[in-house]
Formats: structure tokens, sequence, C-alpha cells
């Protein structure tokens, strides 16, 4: 950002320094309270483009005296009291009359906080305010503020509306805010559960176009852009709720980790048979936006999103008796949830199906099941085009049969499409199996730094790992196929001695072979750290449990 500027100011440098000067008196800035519970607060900074030319780029600056910044969403901030803000890539341009907003967290040492908010496009400041601690538990829609708040993942009523009227869900006031479930929840576990994501302005976030994503980009060129990612596992595809297979809801907390970690792309696996009617396999609007705001947290988070139908009670099987049923499901379903993201950018990706398979056969596919498999990616990508808007040109993930590479070389047909080079392939790994995952071999060693042949596999080594991934490159990314490995990982084997030196050297070396390869990693996470899980993050703070390891994988793409 800063050489773009000085490259900017060294072409026209006298007009740079006319429009730095218009700048300084076209934005108000204001720093808002949206909700406060004694010991701490969450606040938003509002700026306001009043002028009537586009400001590209935006930083601001602000200072406490006893309160704290513990968490923030929707900048890059820097400093330690003072703090400074910069734009991300997606909220750098404000169009007259656009107001952005990104929020902070605070720790409150004494009275809660409301400084002024200074830099080079605060011109024409507002005052801060704070909203009243004291608000009931819940509000009236006579009591609610009545200025228009458009968030970022709205219900379906509000989505063809740039805002909410005085009457609809509001940014947070006492318990009204979008994360909570029940609102007799408190205020401190609203705050630990996430951050409101509030953007006041004359379009949803979800429709505005990210700067460092050309609609022209193709798949190959984007899979560059997407570095190393991390799959959010067991929650919003545990079948019957995110909280079914025993983790807590996703927070934009637990995202913000995820990113500051070093990872840059989130893999959202995710079951949408929670049907309103289930003969006609019509998705439950409460579960759909449950799903578009944690994609929305990802997005806050200036991160990549994968998106998929994942195994969901293991619907989708590649037999000839199934076909017609399984691709009407993927088509009224996909319809559903592509017309719901149509307007977000190329951030988001689509990813049609998951390891399909038939039920227990874990051999080569037979023709019929890999030609009826072939047709789920064809039906995937018809339904998604045929639904318009930004669909038309959205990067698309299918993938090989039960997303063996060997499988995917051998029998995967690329779907014919509308757009050229916005498809990717999608394979995972989990080589050798004794060693990844089977938590009752002996098999506890891995590649050439091994020292106990009775605990080595002879095959999956570091050479066969590189000539699996190099098939990938040669049959689809030279091809100009982006590759997705969805999933790779090994799990913990906490009463094994000097399994963890093993483990991390198999993730650091699998992550980096494939990204040098052209792929895109992205980590298994069950959430789960005990025995035999793959828990890189504490689900309910963020905190990370496998510090030594997160590295070893983030590393890969230096």
């Amino acid at each position: 950002m800063k050489l773009s500027r000085l490259k900017l100011w060294g072409v026209a440098a006298l007009l740079g320094m006319g429009l730095m000067a218009s700048q300084a008196q076209s934005a108000s800035c204001r720093y808002v309270v949206t909700n406060s519970w004694g010991s701490g607060a969450t606040a938003n900074i509002e700026i306001t483009n009043t002028g009537s030319t586009v400001l590209n780029g935006w930083s601001v600056n602000w200072s406490y005296i006893n309160n704290r910044i513990t968490n923030s969403w929707n900048a890059n901030l820097s400093g330690s009291n003072p703090y400074s803000a910069s734009n991300l890539s997606w909220n750098s341009s404000l169009q007259p009359g656009q107001t952005i907003t990104f929020g902070m967290q605070v720790n409150a040492n004494g009275a809660i906080e409301t400084p002024v908010v200074t830099g080079a496009i605060c011109g024409s400041s507002t005052p801060s305010s704070v909203s009243s601690s004291s608000r009931p538990s819940s509000l009236s829609s006579s009591s609610r503020s009545s200025s228009s708040v458009s968030v970022t993942s709205p219900s379906s009523s509000s989505r063809s509306s740039s805002s909410f009227s005085s009457s609809s869900l509001s940014c947070p006031q006492g318990n009204s805010w979008p994360d909570c479930p029940p609102s007799t929840w408190s205020d401190a576990y609203c705050a630990l559960i996430g951050p409101p994501i509030c953007v006041r302005s004359s379009s949803s976030r979800s429709s505005s176009s990210s700067s460092s994503v050309s609609s022209g980009v193709t798949s190959v060129e984007l899979t560059r852009s997407m570095g190393i990612g991390w799959n959010v596992g067991n929650s919003l595809d545990a079948v019957g709720g995110e909280t079914n297979w025993g983790n807590p809801l996703i927070t934009q907390q637990l995202i913000n980790s995820v990113k500051a970690a070093g990872f840059k792309t989130i893999r959202l696996p995710v079951a949408w048979s929670k049907f309103s009617d289930a003969q006609n396999f019509v998705i439950q609007t409460a579960w759909m936006d449950r799903v578009e705001q944690v994609v929305n947290y990802a997005l806050n988070a200036d991160m990549y999103v994968v998106m998929n139908i994942h195994w969901d009670g293991g619907w989708m099987q590649p037999t000839y008796a199934q076909q017609n049923y399984v691709n009407n499901r993927l088509t009224i379903m996909w319809t559903q949830i592509a017309n719901r993201f149509k307007n977000y950018d190329d951030r988001l990706l689509f990813a049609g199906t998951n390891e399909v398979m038939v039920d227990g056969d874990y051999g080569t596919p037979t023709v019929e099941y890999y030609t009826v498999q072939n047709s789920f990616n064809q039906t995937f990508v018809d339904t998604v085009r045929a639904t318009g808007g930004k669909n038309a040109t959205r990067h698309l993930v299918v993938q090989g049969f039960n997303t063996n590479i060997d499988h995917t070389v051998n029998f995967a047909a690329i779907p014919v499409d509308t757009v050229s080079d916005r498809l990717m392939m999608e394979v995972h790994y989990y080589d050798p199996y004794n060693f990844t995952l089977n938590t009752n071999s002996n098999i506890t060693q891995w590649g050439s730094i091994a020292t106990n042949p009775n605990a080595t596999e002879t095959w999956a080594n570091e050479a066969y790992t590189n000539a699996q991934f190099q098939k990938m490159k040669t049959h689809f990314v030279d091809q100009g196929v982006g590759v997705i490995l969805g999933e790779y990982g090994v799990v913990s084997r906490l009463n094994v001695s000097g399994h963890a030196t093993y483990r991390n050297y198999w993730n650091e070396y699998i992550t980096k072979s494939a990204y040098d390869r052209g792929l895109v990693p992205i980590y298994w996470d069950n959430g789960y750290s005990g025995d035999g899980g793959f828990a890189l993050f504490n689900r309910n703070t963020g905190a990370q449990l496998e510090p030594v390891l997160i590295q070893a994988i983030v590393k890969a793409d230096d």
C-alpha cells in the first residue's frame, strides 16, 4: 500500500498534494461505542465520504487514556495507544456519500472512552458518541435507533434493500447482537461469540468487488492469491446443527485468529439438508442466514472462502440408480445457495460436492461410478451459472472421484463451462493412511527423518508426495485449471513419544510440496484437540493450540 502511494505521488506530485488537501476536507470520522458491559465495550469507527469524488485508501488515528484494544475487525490495526487503522483491500474505496465501518473490542480500566478520530481524510469530523450502557436487554422497535443500517449478513427479506427500517434488526443495542442466539444471553457472552458486523452504506458489502481480485483473473492466477488455507470442519457440516458434533458456534474472533496466524483461505464445509420443506429440498431461511453470517466472518477478515456441500448424510451416491435423484436435488439446492450468494465477489468460491463415492467402496471406480460422478460436477456448474449475477463468472470447484489424486487424473472430466478459465479441481491427501489417520497403527514416524524402520511405512514418502502433486500440476494447473488440496493432515498421537516431530514434519512437507506445484493446501481441522484430533485452534477463544505446527504449515508460502 505504501509503495503504490509513493508511485502515485511520484507521477504527479503537485496533483497528489492537491488531492490530499481536498480529501482532508471531504470525509467525516466518528468513534461510536456500540455496546458496553462495565469492564469492556465494542466500538465502531465510521468514515463517511462527504465529498463529491471517490476516496481511494484511508487511514485514521486515535488514542485512549485507560481503555485498550483487545480485538479488531474490518481494518489493518497497528500501534499500541495511540492506534492507527488503515483499509483492507475490499473497503479501500469510498463512493460519495458512502460510509464504511470498522470495529474493535476494548478492555476498560475505568470509564468507557470516546476518543477523537483524526487523519488526513478526517477534515469534517463529527462528534464521537456512545451508546447507553443502561439499555434494557430487549428493545421495542420504538426505542431502537431510527437510523437505517445495512449488515453484512442480512436475512433474505432485507438483502434486496440497502437498509433496515427502525423496526427490524439493527446494529448491536443491548442484546440485539446479530450473533446472539437467545436474546436472554448476556452482552458479555455476545461479545465472546463475535463482534457486530455492520456497514452503513448505500449498498451491502457482499455486493462489492475486492480490489485484490480482478473480474478477469483465471483460476490458476487466483490460486496464487489464496495462499495456505484452513478448514473449519465438524461445525456447519455437522448433520442436524452446528454444535451437534461437539464444537461451539463459529465466531468472528476465531476467524480473526486464523487470519492472524497466517492463513489466507477458509474452507467452509456445510451440510445444507436443514429443510423447511424436505420433500422439495427447500433450505431453512435461518440456516441460510447462519451460513451467510459465517461466510461474512471470513470476508470481514479479508480471507478467501471455499464453501461446499459436504457429506450431508451421504446422499450423493454415484450410481445409475441414484443419478437422476441426485442431479435433481443438486439442482434445487445449488439454485437456492447460488441465488443467496450471487452478489458476492470472487473471494467466495463454490465447491459442488465432497468425496463422492459409493459407501464402503474405496477401490478403483467403475465406469458407472465415475461417469455418474462427472455428471454431478456438470450439474453443479450448469446450475450455478444459470443463476446469473456474479455467479456467471464465479470460480467453481469440482472434485475428482473420492478426491483421490490417481482417480482424478485418470477419470475426471472437466465440465463444459460458459466462461473460460474459471474452474478448479479439488483433491485430498492423507497418505500413508497408517501414519495420518489410523490411531491403532504402529506406524508413528514418517519421511527421511524417521529413525525406526519398524515404525515407518515403506511407501508414500517425500518422493511419492512430490510425484502425486506433480501429477496435479501437469494434468490440471499447466492446462489452466487451478487445483485445491481441500483436505490434508495427521491426527495427534498424544501417547506416542516423539510423534509430534513427525506430524509437524509431514504437514510442513506436504504443504510446501503442494504449494510449490501450484496447489492451494487447506489443512483439515475438526476442532478436536484430544488424542486422534486435528485441532490447531481453540474454537472457543481462537487461541493457538499448536503454534509450532501452525508455523510449519503457514510458512510454506514464504
